[in-house]
């Protein structure tokens, strides 16, 4: 509690009430935090003003035998309005940042109510746009594209991005890259991770855009093209663990032989994101292509099943895919020391995961579209990544 000196306790009025205002705020701690500063603070400042004002003549003319007591006087006095400039400064501060945090805010508020959601007129009625564990499934014209960007271009997020070019599969890697740069989470710093057994074959006249880095590991030339896809759980667990963890907010794990035709962007984030199969999102789950045999850690019954998911593209946030990615390895790895290997390798193994582990995110076909596969479904309005048409005897190694 602040007191004035006692020469003036009661002597003076002005003095008296300053320091009840001061000694009031700090007791009581009324209204918010802020309005009590601002309250100790004028009340201090008062203080300051109107005790050197009754007190000027005695600096003046007090003896030197009191000059002790006037050094006491001016000293208090100096500590109480070096008090007030540093509070001063303080406040300004914070306040300078809420402002640019509430004028942020104000943009945001101002593009979501640029177009109001209509709550009895949903944008798709086609087909369904959230899932019975309430996560989003994103498809065109769910999402405004000015919105989400708003909302996660100042966050300065980067997204790490594997893609495994192997063997004869890195003559897809230019096309994969240079399609990314202009669809694949524009606007946000990416940093590419290309495993592959052919450092040499790395395309070299791609150009990457401001905030975009490209990181080469290099993994051993496998003797089947099976052994890629059963490896590649362990190699993203491990890179996540050995460095991706310090330069990342978010990961996607992509395969190489894919095009991006349209955006891909931030509405694609989340913790734990999947991608629904084109070619069997309109099958009921009993003919979903689910591990079925009871010997491998895949199985799943036919009764069970939400939807079949690609492993052409997953990712989330980096500690739920490396949970996801941990726990598929070691699955593969009880597997393998009883001679099974599951039907469609990791993608069986993504698919099990997925069934207990709900994603939090979907992303619809149009995320992962097969060029063989016609585009005349009326519910695709956009095809935004897809496979390539390619012979596969020709780039699959030891078939």
């Amino acid at each position: 509690m602040v007191e004035p000196p006692s020469s003036h306790a009661c002597t003076n009025p002005i003095l008296y009430a300053c320091m009840s205002r001061v000694n009031k705020c700090i007791l009581l701690e009324r209204g918010s935090s802020m309005e009590t500063f601002f309250c100790t603070v004028t009340g201090i400042d008062l203080y300051c003003r109107i005790y050197w004002r009754f007190n000027w003549y005695q600096v003046i003319f007090r003896n030197v035998s009191q000059m002790p007591i006037r050094r006491e006087h001016f000293l208090l006095s100096l500590v109480m309005a070096g008090g007030v400039v540093i509070c001063w400064l303080v406040f300004s501060y914070c306040a300078s940042v809420s402002l640019n945090q509430v004028h942020r805010q104000v943009v945001l508020n101002h593009r979501l109510q640029s177009k109001q959601a209509q709550l009895m007129e949903p944008v798709r009625t086609d087909v369904l746009t959230v899932t019975p564990w309430l996560a989003p499934i994103v498809w065109e014209g769910t999402f405004d594209p000015q919105v989400i960007d708003e909302a996660f271009m100042s966050q300065n997020l980067t997204i790490a991005t594997t893609v495994f070019a192997v063997g004869k599969y890195t003559r897809f890697l230019q096309d994969f890259l240079e399609s990314a740069e202009k669809h694949f989470m524009v606007g946000l710093d990416v940093h590419y991770y290309v495993f592959t057994d052919r450092p040499g074959n790395m395309p070299d006249n791609v150009t990457l855009g401001v905030g975009r880095l490209l990181s080469i590991v290099r993994v051993p030339k496998f003797a089947r093209w099976q052994e890629i896809s059963l490896r590649r759980m362990e190699l993203i667990q491990t890179a996540i663990k050995d460095h991706i963890h310090r330069g990342a907010n978010y990961i996607f794990c992509l395969d190489v032989d894919m095009r991006f035709h349209s955006r891909v962007g931030p509405e694609a984030l989340g913790r734990l994101v999947a991608a629904i199969h084109p070619w069997f999102y309109t099958y009921p789950r009993s003919q979903y292509p689910y591990e079925r045999r009871t010997i491998s850690t895949a199985y799943i019954p036919l009764d069970q099943g939400d939807f079949y998911y690609q492993a052409n593209i997953f990712g989330g946030a980096l500690e739920d895919v490396y949970r996801l990615t941990k726990t598929c390895r070691e699955h593969l790895e009880v597997d393998k020391s009883v001679g099974v290997e599951a039907v469609w390798q990791e993608e069986s193994h993504l698919n099990w995961y997925l069934l207990r582990n709900k994603p939090t995110k979907l992303l619809s076909p149009e995320y992962v579209w097969d060029d063989a596969k016609e585009r005349d479904a009326k519910e695709i309005k956009l095809v935004r990544f897809s496979s390539v048409i390619k012979n596969k005897a020709e780039v699959r190694e030891n078939l």
